[in-house]
This record gives C-alpha cells, structure tokens and sequence, in this order.
C-alpha cells in the first residue's frame, strides 16, 4: 500500500466507499474508516500503520496544493 488509491481499495474490500466532494474530507473520512477497520481487528497492525501514513502525507499534499482550486479552478498568473 503506497498511494491514497491504495488505502481506497482496501476500505472498497470492505464495503467502505468513500466520496464526500472534497478530497481533503474524503481523506480525513478515509482515516476514520481505517481506524474503525483497525479497532474491528480486520487489519492487521501493519496494514494500519501503512494506511495511516500514506493518509496522513495524502493529507499534508492536499493542504498544501489542492487538485480543485477553492476559486472554481481559476488560476492567477
């Protein structure tokens, strides 16, 4: 599991699909599923740990460079 598509697949073998409309909500819901999946004992400790890394830098990209603009994908030259 290297990439937030990754941790996706994983929650989707589990019946989890996630689409909220923003991909910052999209991850942070990501995380919670991956908690919950973890606290049910479904995943292992490593796959965990995993998830939650890949999560958490999918998280600092986003905050950083957003893919959707917030100004309606206008870009200022």
């Amino acid at each position: 599991m290297k990439t937030y598509y990754d941790v996706l697949q994983l929650l989707k073998r589990y019946g989890t699909y996630i689409h909220v409309g923003r991909r910052l909500w999209d991850i942070e819901l990501a995380a919670v599923e991956v908690d919950r999946l973890h606290q049910a004992q479904l995943i292992s400790d490593k796959d965990y740990a995993t998830a939650k890394i890949v999560l958490r830098h999918a998280h600092e990209q986003e905050q950083k460079h957003p893919l959707i603009q917030n100004d309606g994908g206008k870009i200022d030259d």
